[in-house]
């Protein structure tokens, strides 16, 4: 773990593959593909997720009961 200058917590690609409960891999596949707006830090070959982004990922794919996006 790491943090970046403005103080936000930086974990690598597995520790947050692990959060959201997805592979390594999955990330790594929607980081080249642009599948999802999923913010990362490229630090030379390292690829580190602030703790933040990762959070407002999760909100913005929260859903309802009725199945529609929750939009607070």
């Amino acid at each position: 773990m790491q943090q970046d200058k403005g103080g936000s917590i930086l974990i690598n690609r597995a520790q947050a593959a692990q959060l959201l409960g997805v592979s390594s891999q999955t990330l790594s596949v929607w980081a080249s593909t642009g599948r999802y707006n999923l913010r990362y830090v490229k630090v030379g070959s390292r690829v580190m997720y602030r703790i933040t982004d990762l959070e407002a990922f999760l909100e913005s794919r929260t859903v309802s009961n009725s199945g529609e996006l929750v939009n607070d």
